[in-house]
């Protein structure tokens, strides 16, 4: 009798606290996806030329240069894309930008 009882008490705590638990992880994932929604709608507009490209991310290290030639160019770009973790986007920006 003793066994069972100690052992219906530990399966009526084990209930709760997963309960708990399962509530709790509901609570974070809300606030989680609340937090993403409000960052989203709040982070700033990326930049849409290529010499805005250019000043976020190269201006930093670099001035912008006047004369490469496209094929130097696009090989710089291709590197400092790696570099700088630039997207696919942001590199034809700055191609076009540096290179017309």
């Amino acid at each position: 009798m003793n066994r069972y009882l100690v052992f219906l008490s530990l399966l009526i705590l084990l209930l709760i606290g997963g309960m708990g638990a399962g509530a709790l992880q509901q609570d974070r994932s809300e606030a989680v996806s609340n937090n993403k929604s409000a960052s989203s709608s709040n982070s700033p507009a990326k930049p849409v030329t290529g010499e805005e490209v250019f000043q976020a991310n190269c201006g930093r290290c670099h001035r912008p240069p006047m004369t490469i030639s496209q094929r130097t160019t696009g090989t710089i770009v291709m590197h400092m894309r790696v570099r700088a973790r630039l997207s696919r986007q942001d590199e034809q920006l700055l191609l076009k930008y540096m290179a017309p």
